[in-house]
């Protein structure tokens, strides 16, 4: 239909404009479209329509979907006017916010009669008193999907304040109490496991200082749908048959109950005390803990090459009876692995030709005098200064470097232990790592940076033969082999690296050097990578200078940015991603068009995934989304 003209003179076809408005309309919707595409990835239309939920959101605001416990019934049984309960609660508040995190707080009575299924984490902290209806409506909330994040000895008493026992740690948590750590000690050392996803981004190995004034508590692991996270044994000072205490004294687990999910820690979060170091790791590994239980994604780069879950170093001290590492040499052609050598400059001069034979079987580094401590804790000797320090280390790294005919990289000093300005002197010879006695800090290597440069530290993580031959007075190889072992076993456990250094004055003398063997095929039949010095050093290299951060994006992206802060071009990297729900049909993409191509491996069903990503330049950061849809079961 068509006026002809109006009053100004201008003809209008309205079938014109309503094609033309159905036309912008239909363009709006796709353009509209194809913005969430961009954002959310794959997604459905039933995904944009209002549900019962989104609804109530909008009138009443979003609901809360995490709840923490203030039980009446535990405040009951603490002694009268105890703020601990409160105290406690306020330290989830703070962590809970700074994870921005909505939560509420609610009482026994909500728990016992209200739907609580609309929470998606339960927080019961210390709570030690729960009556019989709140054991079932806990039990039924995990089996239908919900997690529960917990610390200490919960539901051991009734509501009435009457011992219960431990049935609510054994039947959910699948765990059985074995001891209270004692009041004896200010803190006691809680040792972290690497290579899972509560510990990503921990170093494996770290020791977490915890109080004891609240009685932690040590447990052991009985369900094989539980996992064990750390433990409280302490292997350097405390006696015991080491596989079977780390066993017994479980600190922190995760798992599964019905289709639900579980943290529990065996002390309360605000008991953790020590240096900056503990309270960052601590506040990661609590990220870590309920980014599982609300099924986010979780991003990180494994301690150790994919296929591996520890790493082991074999070295040798050149020392007294310096004739004695010929023994050694046909078992370490025999077994084909890299190792490595370390030797005194003084001599090296005096016997040129053995340093040049070692330098074809393995790497050679320094050992240099810089002077004696009796321990860390020393206040009476002193180290020599900066400058001696630094001249020492160059005189020595010019000698060795003159005979054997190659860089030297690293460094031991000749007493074990270290200081600040070891660590400056040595940057300064351009060394890239160096290894220490001291039986402190973590089961893995530690980067430090003196301004624009780096140097690797590797402590000391397990006994050498001057501990296990000379001191425990271990003739007999047989016993030799099974101390090592333990320690082996305990490196395994943790993740971390095997650090074994052996003297040319013991263990390789023709009478104990077939334990050497013994020791490799060990390590080699527990799937240790073996690697030498300089090995482990490159590959921290790379892993330190990665930082990762996942986002999810709608029901079915997963955006992880990736970036290197460091100097050098990186490449071989594999980003592992937790994407904690099971999933299918991947597709990679990238947020900037140009972004140099990534890939993945991942098989259908599986929540993990490997992110493989070659010449991620200096300075360089991308953003690779990954689209994928859920497992249905």
């Amino acid at each position: 239909m068509e006026i002809s003209k109006n009053k100004y003179g201008i003809k209008i076809n309205f079938l014109f404009l309503f094609l033309s408005g159905i036309i912008i309309l239909l363009s709006s919707i796709l353009i509209y479209l194809f913005v969430l595409r961009g954002v959310l990835g794959k997604f459905s239309v039933y995904d944009l329509l209002p549900t019962e939920q989104t609804i109530k959101n909008f009138f009443y605001g979003k609901s809360n979907d995490t709840a923490i416990l203030y039980s009446d019934y535990t405040q009951n049984v603490l002694p009268k006017g105890s703020t601990w309960l409160v105290d406690n609660i306020s330290t989830w508040k703070k962590f809970l916010s700074n994870l921005n995190v909505n939560y509420e707080i609610i009482d026994d009575k909500k728990l016992e009669s209200d739907d609580i299924s609309n929470y998606k984490l339960i927080i019961l902290p210390g709570i030690k008193s729960l009556s019989e209806k709140e054991v079932i409506k806990l039990k039924k909330f995990l089996e239908n999907g919900g997690s529960i994040f917990a610390t200490g000895g919960i539901g051991s008493y009734s509501s009435d304040g009457k011992w219960k026992g431990w049935q609510f740690l054994n039947e959910v948590f699948g765990i059985n109490f074995t001891r209270e750590i004692g009041v004896n000690e200010i803190y006691k050392i809680h040792t972290l496991r690497g290579g899972f996803p509560l510990t990503a981004n921990v170093p494996t190995g770290f020791p977490l200082r915890v109080a004891t004034w609240d009685r932690p508590m040590a447990v052991e692991v009985l369900d094989p749908r539980t996992t064990q996270v750390s433990f409280w044994y302490n292997y350097k000072s405390e006696y015991g048959l080491v596989r079977e205490e780390i066993k017994k004294t479980a600190g922190i687990v995760y798992g599964n109950y019905g289709k639900g999910r579980f943290v529990w820690m065996g002390f309360e979060i605000n008991s953790v005390i020590g240096s900056q170091d503990d309270y960052v790791y601590f506040e990661r590994l609590f990220n870590n803990s309920v980014n599982w239980l609300t099924y986010s994604p979780i991003g990180y780069i494994k301690d150790w090459p994919t296929g591996y879950n520890s790493a082991a170093i074999v070295s040798f001290i050149v020392s007294d009876n310096e004739s004695n590492i010929e023994n050694v040499l046909p078992i370490i052609r025999k077994e084909n692995i890299p190792v490595t050598f370390f030797v005194q400059s003084d001599l090296a001069k005096t016997n040129p030709e053995i340093i040049k034979k070692l330098s074809d079987y393995g790497e050679i580094s320094a050992v240099v005098d810089i002077g004696y401590l009796t321990s860390v804790d020393d206040k009476v000797n002193e180290l020599d200064s900066l400058e001696l320090q630094t001249k020492k280390i160059s005189e020595a790294k010019f000698s060795l470097e003159k005979i054997a005919g190659r860089k030297i990289k690293g460094m031991i000093p000749l007493y074990g232990l270290f200081n600040q300005n070891t660590i400056s002197a040595a940057v300064k010879n351009d060394l890239k790592y160096l290894i220490t006695d001291s039986l402190t800090d973590r089961s893995v290597p530690k980067t430090i940076i003196r301004g624009k440069n780096r140097i690797l530290t590797i402590t000391k993580t397990a006994r050498d033969d001057y501990e296990v031959i000379r001191d425990l007075g271990l003739s007999q190889p047989e016993f030799q082999f099974y101390t090592y072992q333990e320690d082996i076993d305990r490196v395994l456990f943790e993740g971390g690296l095997y650090v074994l250094k052996l003297h040319t004055d013991y263990q390789l003398k023709k009478e104990n050097v077939q334990v050497v063997s013994d020791l490799i095929a060990e390590l080699k039949s527990k799937n240790f990578w073996i690697g030498s010095a300089s090995d482990i050093q490159s590959w921290y290299e790379k892993k330190d200078y990665v930082e990762i951060k996942t986002e999810k994006r709608g029901n079915n992206r997963v955006a992880i940015k990736v970036s290197n802060p460091g100097n050098e071009m990186i490449n071989n990297l594999v980003i592992h991603i937790d994407l904690n729900e099971k999933v299918k049909n991947l597709t990679l993409d990238s947020e900037i068009i140009g972004t140099r191509p990534a890939s993945i491996k991942h098989s259908d069903g599986s929540q993990l995934l490997y992110l493989y990503i070659d010449q991620l330049d200096a300075g360089e950061s991308r953003i690779y989304f990954i689209d994928y849809d859920k497992v249905t079961s």
